[in-house]
């Protein structure tokens, strides 16, 4: 390695904010603040957010459905019947109640008939005999 073009590798104090952690991590990031933590004195950087208060790393993440994308695509996109495409006006983005209409439902009944077992018999030899043709014609 050359001498003189290293950053100085050294460790750092992190101090998350959000939830008042410390984490004592190795880094070449260059501060001019410094703390005392645990009896020594590092280098310090303050974070706003860290795995100590991130959402995804705490378990504390929520899955939104802003205005209600599958509605829209469904209102814009689901009806392939129509002629022509729908302007859609402040009054259409309303939410609209569909009306459900159930239709009867009707069973098949499905009987299992009883599988006969036969017993064999005897082949006898079948003779075919050939169709007969009708040989009048009408003229």
């Amino acid at each position: 390695m050359r001498k003189d073009i290293h950053p100085e590798y050294r460790e750092v104090l992190f101090h998350d904010t959000s939830v008042d952690e410390y984490f004592l991590v190795r880094s070449t990031l260059s501060t001019d603040q410094t703390k005392e933590y645990e009896g020594k004195t590092y280098p310090y950087c303050v974070l706003d957010i860290s795995s100590a208060s991130h959402p995804f790393y705490t378990g504390k993440q929520k899955l939104v459905d802003t205005g209600g994308r599958v509605d829209k695509f469904r209102k814009r996109f689901g009806n392939k019947t129509k002629a022509a495409p729908v302007v859609e006006t402040a009054a259409e983005e309303a939410p609209i109640e569909e009306v459900v209409v159930e239709e009867p439902i009707t069973e098949e009944v499905v009987t299992e008939e009883p599988v006969v077992q036969e017993a064999p018999s005897e082949e006898t030899p079948f003779e075919e005999t050939p169709a007969e043709e009708d040989t009048s014609e009408d003229k």
